[in-house]
Parts: structure tokens; C-alpha cells; sequence
């Protein structure tokens, strides 16, 4: 409902979750997906700070407040191997 929160969990394995990076995507209606979260809780500029993220060993978690209308969506996880370049 409209102004409520909402909690959507992600669960994996150490071989991918617990041991990268997580990010999340939300797909509205006809779009392509849009980066909400990236390494595990930030945020890109123009996310709004009723959307957070936290991960625990093997499981991730997206929070909403405030829902709105336009939060009807899809939303994603996806887990990512950091990679470091020299």
C-alpha cells in the first residue's frame, strides 16, 4: 500500500552472494531494467534514500519506504565478482 515498506530478499551461496558484489535493478512496464543499489548498499546519483540495501553472508535484501504507485515493478538481483585491474 501507498507510504508502506517494502522488503524483497535475494538468497544465494558463498560461491556467488557471500563473496561479491551485489546490485539491484528495477524493470518497470516496457523499460529496460534501471540500476537502483551497486556494490551491496550505494546508491547512484538520483536514486532517491527510501531505497537501501544490506547484505548478510549468502542473502541480500532491497528495502523500499514510502512506497509509491511508480514502485510497481520488477526488481532484480544480481551478484558480481569485483574486478581489480593494475
Amino acid at each position: 500500500a501507498p507510504g508502506q515498506k517494502v522488503t524483497i530478499s535475494c538468497s544465494g551461496s558463498s560461491s556467488n552472494i557471500e563473496n561479491e558484489n551485489v546490485s539491484w535493478y528495477q524493470q518497470l512496464p516496457g523499460t529496460a531494467p534501471k540500476l537502483l543499489i551497486y556494490d551491496n548498499n550505494k546508491r547512484p546519483s538520483g536514486i532517491p534514500d527510501r531505497v537501501s540495501a544490506s547484505k548478510s553472508g549468502s542473502s541480500a535484501t532491497l528495502g523500499i519506504t514510502g512506497l509509491q504507485t511508480g514502485d510497481e515493478a520488477v526488481y532484480y538481483c544480481q551478484s558480481m565478482q569485483a574486478v581489480l585491474s593494475f
